[in-house]
C-alpha cells in the first residue's frame, strides 16, 4: 500500500469520517486499544456507512504510518485540489468580505497542517499552494490539520503570480507579510474587503516576483531579539486581525 493513500491519528480519520468527502476504503485500528470515546464515536461512523474495519498488531501499524498513528489509520482516495476557475466563480456571491491563504513556498508539512487548520477555524474561503516549491497534501499535513483538511478548498495552480492577477481582476486586495514591509499588519482596514494574505516559505520568505504583485507589504512587530516568525504563526497572526476588525466592525453596526 502506497502510504499516501493513508490518513492516520483519530482527529485525522474522524475528520475524514465526518466530512464524508473522500471514500474510505479500509480503517485500520490497532489490537488491544482502549476504546475510549475518540475511537468510540470513530468506530460508530464507519459501521454507519458501511466501512471495513481491521484490527492489526501495533508493528504493522508502524509499519504502513510510522509510530504516530495514535492506534487508527485509513485507506483513503487521494485528497481532490479544487480548480481555480471554479473557485473564483462560486466566490462571486461573497461580497467583500472573501478572504484566502496564499502560500508562497511553504514546504514543511507541519507547518500547512497547521495554517490549513487555522484557516477552517477563522473560516478562510480557500487556501492556495503552487505544485512546485510546496509541500502537497501529504498524511503528515492531514495528520498537523487534525481533521480539518476537508473543510475548506485547498487549490494547486502552477504559476501563483498569474493566480494573483486573476484575484486582482477579481475585486481581491493582496497583503504579502515582509519583514520589510513599511506597514504593520494591523494598519491595514481589512473590512470591505475581498483580501489575499500570501505568507512566504521556511527559508526565504515571498519570492521577489510574488512581492512585487502585493498590493501591500505588511510586517509583524518583534521588538524582541529575533527577527522571524515561524510561517504558521506569522500566518495565524495576520489571519486573526483580519478577523479581529470584521468582528469588531460587525459589533460596532449592531450597536
Amino acid at each position: 500500500m502506497d502510504k499516501n493513500d493513508l490518513v492516520y491519528g483519530r482527529n485525522s480519520v474522524e475528520g475524514i469520517l465526518a466530512s464524508s468527502k473522500r471514500n474510505i476504503n479500509k480503517i485500520y485500528l490497532q489490537k488491544g486499544i482502549k476504546y475510549d470515546e475518540k475511537i468510540k464515536k470513530i468506530v460508530d461512523l464507519a459501521k454507519t456507512n458501511n466501512i471495513i474495519i481491521q484490527e492489526v498488531p501495533k508493528e504493522k501499524l508502524n509499519m504502513m504510518a510510522g509510530e504516530n498513528h495514535q492506534g487508527i489509520a485509513a485507506s483513503v482516495s487521494p485528497v481532490e485540489y479544487i480548480d481555480f476557475d471554479d473557485f473564483l466563480s462560486s466566490i462571486q456571491s461573497k461580497t467583500n468580505n472573501a478572504m484566502v491563504i496564499i502560500l508562497d513556498g511553504v514546504e514543511d508539512p507541519h507547518n500547512l497542517g497547521s495554517i490549513i487548520r487555522t484557516s477552517v477555524a477563522a473560516g478562510a474561503d480557500a487556501i492556495i499552494i503552487p505544485r512546485r516549491r510546496s509541500s502537497p497534501v501529504t498524511p503528515t499535513v492531514e495528520k498537523a490539520s487534525a481533521g480539518a483538511i476537508d473543510k475548506i478548498p485547498i487549490i494547486q495552480v502552477t504559476n501563483l503570480n498569474k493566480a494573483i492577477e486573476k484575484l486582482k481582476e477579481n475585486h481581491f486586495w493582496v497583503i504579502g507579510a515582509e519583514s520589510s514591509g513599511e506597514k504593520y499588519y494591523f494598519d491595514i482596514e481589512y473590512n470591505d474587503m475581498n483580501c489575499a494574505i500570501i505568507t512566504g516559505g521556511e527559508n526565504q520568505g515571498i519570492s521577489q516576483l510574488v512581492k512585487k504583485n502585493c498590493d501591500f507589504l505588511v510586517k509583524i512587530p518583534m521588538p524582541g531579539n529575533i527577527n522571524s516568525l515561524n510561517v504558521a504563526n506569522a500566518t495565524s497572526i495576520l489571519i486573526y486581525e483580519v478577523i479581529r476588525q470584521r468582528i469588531k466592525q460587525n459589533a460596532n453596526i449592531k450597536s
